[in-house]
């Protein structure tokens, strides 16, 4: 639920059937994590499986998106700053319609429009090019910008990790958002615990994220961030905080609904067997039933 910083209302609260519709897409989604890394033999599964109901929430309940049109000027932004994670990107893209869902197979295939992070030169709905760490928010400040200056409704959304946020640049990009005032920009950490060479805490402990980024002037939720109802109230906090940004810190864990990659380090990028495939599949959908 959210945090004391946060003052939802009834009328946030999401009806149990929308829950449920979103709730299938983020399996959906899982799904074809686990398919695309498993055919490419390569990839990020962790963290994209733990980010799942945030991808699924902001695009289907959300974000402003029209995939018939790609280029509208007003639609929302979101950018994955988190680039690695881009099987759950290119999923959450497919299930909404930018290209077909059948391609998610080819995934870092030679002359592929998937490649092993995002391209918004070469795939329908991404945003920004990332997967060097860190520079997310940066980007993400600039199209925030530009839509106030442009005088445009558009809200920018960015995905970043928990060890990503180790980086310099984002605390230089924080700054920049709070000093800039941009109150359409929406930051979600993907607070899993893990990161390539072990846990966050261990690598370079970042002490408690949340009041880090509050000690940076940002309005500071905590959520879980595998409970859509949380998701979906905390977007429409954010959208009623005047004069500052916001972060969602969204608890989650790594490799999540797949229970021999839960909390499993050696699995922030490695891919899966097909066998090991068809045993998460089968938990996944036990677990929805």
């Amino acid at each position: 639920m959210l945090d004391s910083d946060a003052h939802c209302c009834e009328a946030s609260r999401l009806p149990e059937d929308e829950v449920r519709t979103i709730s299938e897409r983020a399996r959906r989604i899982r799904v074809h994590v686990l398919e695309a890394t498993a055919a490419a033999g390569s990839g990020h599964p962790g963290g994209s499986l733990s980010s799942a109901e945030i991808l699924a929430t902001l695009y289907f309940k959300v974000m402003r998106i029209n995939p018939e049109r790609p280029d509208w000027p007003d639609r929302d932004r979101f950018v994955l700053s988190k680039g690695h994670a881009a099987p759950a990107l290119y999923a959450v893209l497919a299930e909404a319609g930018f290209f077909p869902t059948e391609e998610l197979l080819t995934l870092r295939k030679f002359g592929s429009r998937l490649q092993g992070h995002p391209s918004m030169k070469h795939t329908p709905g991404v945003e920004m090019s990332t997967g060097s760490l860190g520079q997310g928010l940066s980007t993400a400040n600039g199209m925030a910008l530009a839509a106030r200056l442009d005088g445009r409704p558009t809200r920018v959304y960015v995905l970043l990790g928990d060890g990503e946020i180790e980086e310099g640049q984002v605390w230089e990009a924080a700054m920049t958002s709070v000093h800039r005032k941009l109150d359409n920009l929406v930051a979600f950490v993907d607070h899993n615990g893990l990161q390539i060479d072990g846990p966050v805490r261990d690598v370079k402990s970042l002490g408690n994220i949340a009041n880090r980024w509050r000690s940076f002037g940002w309005h500071v939720l905590e959520i879980d961030g595998h409970d859509i109802g949380a998701i979906f109230a905390a977007c429409e906090e954010a959208k009623a905080s005047r004069g500052r940004p916001t972060v969602v810190v969204a608890r989650t864990v790594k490799g999540r609904g797949v229970p021999f990659m839960e909390n499993a380090v050696e699995w922030h990028g490695k891919a899966p067997s097909h066998e090991q495939v068809e045993d998460a599949v089968r938990r996944i959908e036990q677990e929805t039933q």
